[in-house]
């Protein structure tokens, strides 16, 4: 199976662009979380993809389960394109600046998701790895303000002059 899967206003959760080390994620491991409708997701889960379910608050009576797929970010083998989306234009994200999406206030997110069939321990299934993402950047007033000045060189130790 090679049909990418397209979700339009993807609504992103738990980023680590970066590949930081966390409770639930080794070191170098990029990768975040997009949020699915229950529909769309029993549709998914149905063809094999790998669908989780939040668990909900139980203080919460109005917390219900939330379906979410996780989404790999790798450069190994084939890079994604992954653009950043301005009034000035789009840039396409590398692997040495798309740390910058861990804390990007987002405004909007178009994902292009390629599948990767695993068979693992008697374990199958789809793993979804970015292929292509539009990502739309809220912009605020003095970035607009500053927008054409131009940038500062700096030593290579990353000292201002």
């Amino acid at each position: 199976m090679k049909n990418t899967l397209s979700i339009k206003n993807a609504q992103l959760k738990w980023r680590n662009f970066s590949g930081r080390k966390g409770d639930f994620n080794p070191a170098g491991r990029r990768l975040f979380c997009v949020l699915l409708d229950d529909a769309d997701a029993k549709r998914l889960k149905n063809d094999g993809w790998n669908i989780k379910w939040t668990k909900p608050n139980p203080r919460d009576p109005l917390d219900d389960p939330q379906a979410f797929m996780e989404v790999k970010v790798s450069y190994s083998k084939i890079p994604p394109e992954i653009w950043q989306i301005t009034e000035d234009g789009k840039t396409l994200f590398t692997e040495k600046t798309i740390h910058i999406l861990d804390w990007a206030e987002i405004q909007y997110v178009d994902l292009e998701i390629n599948p990767y069939s695993y068979d693992v321990q008697g374990r199958k299934g789809l793993s979804a790895y970015v292929k292509k993402m539009f990502v739309t950047i809220v912009e605020d007033e003095f970035e607009k303000k500053y927008r054409n000045v131009p940038e500062a060189t700096s030593d290579s130790d990353g000292d201002l002059p």
